[in-house]
């Protein structure tokens, strides 16, 4: 063990000692994004996790085909997850800015791009960035 007490005995805390790649980073950065938007509708469970890890693993083909793309895996990903939940269980995440009418899912602007965050179409207003629907009123939740 290093006196960092990293038990590899190396600086990155990485196990193989080689730094992690930048698409390597920009997917673990987008699936810690979606999982927190996921935490904040509370509906973070263990096969949801699954869903996001499917897109991680479908993405990282993506974004090694085309590496100037690692911008925009955080709203990809975001979009997977929704689709894959909407197929098995429902909209997600709902729109807590509109209180009456039919409930109904945001969605990720833009959609192929950097700063993807969550839109009511319906209302015409940015309600969060990807990875921030905790810092919303009213929460979301799939449905």
């Amino acid at each position: 063990m290093d006196p960092s007490g990293n038990p590899s005995g190396n600086p990155s805390g990485n196990p193989s000692g080689r730094p992690v790649s930048h698409l390597e980073q920009a997917l673990h950065a987008a699936r810690a994004l979606v999982l927190a938007d996921l935490v904040a509708g509370r509906v973070a469970e263990a096969d949801v996790v699954s869903l996001v890890e499917e897109s991680v693993t479908e993405r990282r083909w993506w974004v090694q085909q085309w590496p100037e793309g690692a911008g925009f895996v955080a709203g990809l990903i975001a979009q997977d997850v929704q689709d894959a939940l909407l197929e098995r269980y429902g909209r997600w995440p709902l729109c807590p800015v509109c209180g009456s009418g039919d409930p109904h899912a945001l969605d990720v602007e833009p959609e192929l791009g950097p700063d993807p965050h969550w839109v009511c179409h319906k209302a015409g207003v940015k309600v969060a960035s990807v990875g921030n629907l905790g810092s919303t009123t009213g929460g979301a939740g799939s449905s």
